[in-house]
C-alpha cells in the first residue's frame, strides 16, 4: 500500500487504514510491558455510552492517550484502560420513548464508541475493558455495598429528598442543578422516602485531611470539594422549649457563639420532626400545613440561596435562651434546611444577612451584639457580619469576638448547656434509585428476621430482562414476581427482595481498581495487583464531577484501606480537568442541535487532524470555541510536514548515494561537535534541540498547543535550511536527525501520519516502540549577553542574561540589585531607558 500513496499529497484516508488494520493486527497500541519496568497508570474518565463519541469525548481521550504514549515511550510500563460506565437513567429514558431495551441500546453504543476510539487511534487494550451493566461487574460492585454494610457504613434510613416527577427517581443533592434535574432537567421536589444511604459523612475529615496528600491536583478542584465537605467550628447550644412538660430541649449548631446574646428569634426547618409536635393551636397548625405544603414545592438548592424570598410563619411557641433567659419566639422558615446542622438555628439578625432580611419582613427585633469599634450603634441600619467586640452581652461585654466564642463554650460545658463542635456540609451519600437499569441492592426483607444481606456466594444478584422499565415512583424490580419473591438467607423463609437499584456512582466509584485485574473472579480486584498499579498516577476528566464521583472515589478509597484491602488513601496521585469544546459560545449538547461529531472530521480530514487540532485550538484546561477554519488549518499544517519529510527522504536518497531506506540510518552519523557547521547549520541544529526540550517539558505541563506551535516552527527551520541550501551542498547527518526526530516528536500527538513516514524512512518497528528524543543540553543553552545598569549615566552593576531577556525581567533584576538600591534609595525616579540585551539606565533627580 505504500507505493500507491502519493508523497505530493496527503492522503488520510488511505494512511489511516493502513495503519488501523496493522495495529490492530499486530496489538501495537497495547503499552503494557513487563512489571520489571517502572508503572505509570494514565487513566481518563471513562464514558457514558450514549451513541458515537462527542468533541469533549475527543478531547478527554487525546489528552490521555498523548501522555500514554509520552511515558511508554520515556520507558514506562503504562496501564492505559478503558470501559463504560453503562448503567443509568439515560439509557432507561431512551428506552421509554423508543421501545428498544436498555441493554441493547447499551451494547450497541458500546459498539459504536469503541469503533470511533480506535479510529481515533487510542492506546487502549479492549480485551481489558469493563462495562458496569455486565454481571461480572456489578457483581462486584454489590460485594462492595456488602462490605460497607457489614462497616456500619450502609444504612436504610427516612428523610426529605430530592425526587424528579419526571424520571420518577430520587437524586444525590449533586444530582440537582439550579432546582432542576441533571439528566431530564425537569423542576425537582422534596419528598419523604426510607431510602439507603452511604455514611460518606463520617471521612468528612478524612477527606479534608488527606488533600495534603493531592499536590498533583488543581487548587481550585481542592477548593470546590473543601466547600462542599464544609467543615464548621461552633458550637452545640440547647434551647429549651417553653411551658413543656416533657422538657425538650433544641439544639442548634452557630458557628457563632458570640452572637447568642442578639438572638431574637428562633427557627425550624418546615420537615423538623418537633414542628408538628409542639403547635397546639388549632388555626396555628392549619396555617403553618399551608406554608409546608408551599415550602416542599421549592429545592434545597433554591432555599440554600441568598436570592430566594424568605417566608415563614410563627409557631406560637417559645424557648428559652440558656445565655441570657430570654423567651424566643419559635418560627418555621424555608431558609433552613433539616439535613444541615440540627435542623434548627437561632437567629441573630443583626449579624447573619438572611435572619435580618426575615426580621425586617416579619417586624422582629433586631439586637446589635458586635460591634466593630465597641461602641453600640443607636439605629443599626444594615447587617454587620464581621468580627468586633461583644456589645450588649451581659458579662461578655468588651471581649473581642475571638475571645467571646472561647469563654462563651467554656460557659456551655460548665453548665452543661452545650459544647464545642465540629460540623459538616456533607451529607451522607443516598444511592437509592427507584429505576430499572442499575445495580440491584444485595439486600432481602424477612418478616422474621428483618434486613438480611444477601450473602456473598450468591452474588450476583442479577437484573432480570423482562421487566416493563415505565417510571410509576416504584422500582420497576417490584413488580417482577419472581425476581422479588425469594427465601431468607438465614432462616429459610419467605422474604423479599430490596427493589431499589443502586446510583450509577457508585459503579464508578472503583472502576479504575477493577482495571487492575479485570478479568479475575475471585475478587473484585488482586492485592497484589493494586499494590503494583495503584494509585493512578494521572487521572483526566472534566472539573463538573469535582463534587461528586471525585469526592465518592476517594471515599471508597479510603474506606477499602480501613477494610485493609489496600495500601494507599487517595486513588489519583495527579487530576488534570480539560476544559470545554464549545460550538458559537454555547456547550455542544445533541438535544439543543449544536454538535459537531468528531466523525464527521476524522472522516473528512483524519484522525491525526482532529487529534492536532483539539491539542492545538487552546490550552487543554480552557474553554475554546470550536472552528472549522481552524481544522482547515491544521490539516494544511499535516500536508506541510507530509510533503517536507517526503522530499527529504527523496533527497537522502538521491543525493547522499543511500540505495534503499533500509540502510539510510546506518550510514549517516551522529553530530557531536557543531564547530564545524555553518552558521545556517548551527541555528537549524539549535532549532531542533530546543524543540526536543521545549515539546518535552510541554507535554509534561499538558501545554500541548504550546508544543505543537514549537513543532510548526521547527518545520519553517527545516523549509529555510531546504530553501536556502543546494540539495548537494547540504548536510545530509543534519537533515536526517531532523527528519527522524521530528517524525518521534509528531508521534503521540498525530500517531498515523508518523508510523507512515516512519515506515518510509526506512524503520522495520513501529515510531510508537522507539524511545522519546533526547536534546544535546549545549544546544540548548541560551546566548548569553552582559547588560549594563547606569544610574544618572555611570555604570553601577552589570550581570548576565539570556539573549533576549524581557524589559520586565530586566526592571525585576534592576530594583532587587543592592547595588543598585543603596544609589536610588529615597530618590525620584524620573526616567528609565532599557536598550535590548545591552543597557538598563535609571535617571533620579
Amino acid at each position: 500500500m505504500q507505493d500507491t500513496i502519493n508523497i505530493e499529497n496527503y492522503n488520510h484516508k488511505l494512511i489511516e487504514e493502513k495503519w488501523y488494520a496493522k495495529w490492530e493486527e499486530n496489538k501495537t497500541n497495547i503499552l503494557k510491558k513487563d512489571k520489571a519496568t517502572p508503572k505509570y497508570y494514565c487513566l481518563e474518565m471513562f464514558p457514558y455510552p450514549s451513541g458515537e463519541p462527542h468533541m469533549g469525548h475527543a478531547r478527554n481521550y487525546t489528552i490521555g492517550d498523548v501522555i500514554a504514549r509520552f511515558y511508554s515511550r520515556k520507558g514506562y510500563n503504562v496501564l492505559h484502560p478503558m470501559g463504560f460506565d453503562a448503567f443509568g437513567l439515560p439509557a432507561e429514558n431512551a428506552a421509554i420513548k423508543s421501545g428498544i431495551h436498555p441493554k441493547e441500546s447499551t451494547f450497541k453504543n458500546i459498539d459504536k464508541m469503541r469503533v470511533a476510539l480506535k479510529k481515533l487511534g487510542m492506546t487502549y487494550d479492549f480485551n481489558d475493558e469493563v462495562i458496569t451493566c455486565e454481571p461480572q461487574y456489578y457483581k462486584w460492585t454489590q460485594w462492595l455495598f456488602l462490605l460497607l454494610y457489614k462497616m456500619n457504613l450502609a444504612e436504610k434510613k427516612s428523610g426529605p429528598v430530592n425526587w424528579c416527577n419526571s424520571c420518577q427517581t430520587v437524586l444525590a443533592n449533586e444530582q440537582v442543578i439550579n432546582g432542576r434535574c441533571e439528566r431530564c432537567d425537569s423542576e425537582v421536589v422534596r419528598k419523604n422516602l426510607s431510602q439507603w444511604y452511604f455514611k460518606i459523612t463520617r471521612y468528612a475529615q478524612a477527606l479534608l485531611d488527606d488533600m495534603e496528600l493531592l499536590s498533583g491536583w488543581p487548587e481550585k478542584v481542592l477548593t470546590i470539594q473543601r466547600n462542599w465537605i464544609g467543615r464548621s467550628e461552633g458550637a452545640r447550644i440547647n434551647f429549651k422549649l417553653l411551658d413543656d412538660k416533657e422538657n425538650i430541649k433544641i439544639p442548634v449548631f452557630t458557628t457563632r457563639p458570640d452572637t447568642v446574646f442578639g438572638v431574637t428569634f428562633f427557627i425550624l426547618a418546615p420537615e423538623h420532626p418537633l414542628v408538628d409536635k409542639i403547635i397546639t393551636d388549632p388555626k396555628i397548625k392549619n396555617d403553618i400545613k399551608k406554608l409546608k405544603d408551599k415550602i416542599s414545592k421549592q429545592t434545597d438548592i433554591e432555599r440554600g440561596s441568598t436570592e430566594i424570598e424568605k417566608i415563614g410563619g410563627f409557631t406560637g411557641r417559645y424557648v428559652i435562651n440558656p445565655l441570657n433567659g430570654e423567651k424566643v419566639p419559635v418560627w418555621i422558615a424555608n431558609y433552613v434546611l433539616s439535613d444541615y446542622g440540627t435542623g434548627a438555628i437561632m437567629a441573630v439578625p443583626a449579624h447573619d444577612e438572611r435572619d435580618f432580611e426575615f426580621a425586617k419582613k416579619y417586624g422582629i427585633e433586631i439586637r446589635e451584639v458586635i460591634s466593630p469599634s465597641g461602641n453600640v450603634s443607636k439605629d443599626l441600619k444594615e447587617v454587620y457580619t464581621g468580627e468586633g467586640i461583644m456589645v450588649n452581652s451581659g458579662a461578655f461585654n468588651g471581649l473581642s469576638s475571638a475571645e467571646g466564642r472561647k469563654k462563651i463554650i467554656e460557659f456551655l460545658i460548665k453548665n452543661r448547656i452545650g459544647n464545642a463542635e465540629i460540623n459538616y456540609k456533607l451529607k451522607d451519600w443516598l444511592i437509592s434509585r427507584q429505576r430499572y437499569w442499575g445495580a440491584p441492592i444485595p439486600i432481602v426483607y424477612c418478616e422474621k428476621c428483618g434486613t438480611v444481606p444477601v450473602p456473598e456466594k450468591d452474588l450476583p444478584v442479577v437484573l432480570p430482562y423482562n421487566v416493563d422499565f415505565k417510571p410509576t415512583g416504584l422500582s420497576p424490580l417490584a413488580y417482577i414476581d419472581e425476581f422479588v419473591n425469594t427465601t431468607c438467607p438465614k432462616c429459610g423463609g419467605k422474604a423479599k427482595r430490596e427493589t431499589d437499584t443502586m446510583d450509577t456512582f457508585v459503579c464508578s466509584s472503583w472502576y479504575f481498581l477493577r482495571y487492575c485485574s479485570p478479568h479475575d473472579s475471585k475478587e473484585p480486584f488482586n492485592k497484589d495487583d493494586t499494590k503494583f498499579w495503584m494509585p493512578v498516577d494521572q487521572y483526566i476528566g472534566g472539573i463538573e464531577h469535582a463534587t461528586m464521583h471525585l469526592i465518592y472515589s476517594r471515599f471508597f478509597t479510603k474506606v477499602l484501606f480501613d477494610a485493609k484491602l489496600i495500601n494507599f488513601k487517595e486513588p489519583f496521585t495527579k487530576y488534570y480537568p480539560h476544559g470545554v469544546i464549545t460550538l458559537g459560545g454555547q456547550k455542544m449538547s445533541k438535544s439543543k442541535g449544536n454538535i459537531v461529531n468528531p466523525s464527521e472530521i476524522y472522516n473528512k480530514y483524519g484522525s491525526d487532524t482532529l487529534r492536532l487540532y483539539i491539542l492545538f485550538v487552546g490550552p487543554a484546561d480552557s474553554i475554546v470555541d470550536w472552528s472549522d477554519s481552524g481544522v482547515e488549518g491544521s490539516y494544511r499544517f499535516l500536508g506541510r510536514f507530509w510533503r517536507l519529510i517526503n522530499q527529504n527522504i527523496l533527497n537522502l536518497k538521491k543525493y547522499a548515494n543511500y540505495n534503499s531506506n533500509s540502510e539510510i540510518d546506518k550510514k549517516l552519523q551522529k553530530i557531536t561537535d557543531i564547530s564545524n557547521l555553518s552558521m545556517l547549520e548551527k541555528e537549524y541544529f539549535r532549532k531542533l534541540h530546543k524543540t526536543i526540550k521545549k515539546v518535552t517539558e510541554d507535554i509534561l505541563r499538558f501545554n500541548f498547543n504550546t508544543a505543537i506551535s514549537a513543532m510548526m516552527e521547527l518545520v519553517n527551520m527545516m523549509y529555510k535550511y531546504n530553501d536556502e541550501v543546494k540539495p548537494q551542498d547540504a548536510n545530509y547527518n543534519l537533515i536526517y536527525e531532523a527528519t527522524e526526530k521530528s517524525i518521534l516528536l509528531i508521534s503521540p500527538i498525530a500517531p498515523f501520519i508518523a508510523e507512515e513516514l516512519w515506515s518510509r524512512l526506512g524503520k522495520k518497528f513501529s515510531v510508537h516502540e522507539v524511545k522519546w528524543p533526547d536534546f544535546e543540553s549545549e544546544a540548548v543553552k541560551e546566548d548569553m549577553v552582559v547588560i549594563v545598569f547606569q544610574i544618572n549615566g555611570k555604570i553601577r552593576d552589570k550581570s548576565e542574561f539570556p539573549a533576549g531577556t524581557s524589559e520586565k525581567e530586566v526592571e525585576d533584576f534592576a530594583f532587587s540589585s543592592e547595588k543598585i538600591k543603596s544609589y536610588i534609595k529615597g530618590k525620584k525616579i524620573l526616567k528609565k531607558i532599557y536598550v535590548q540585551d545591552k543597557l538598563y539606565s535609571i535617571v533620579v533627580a
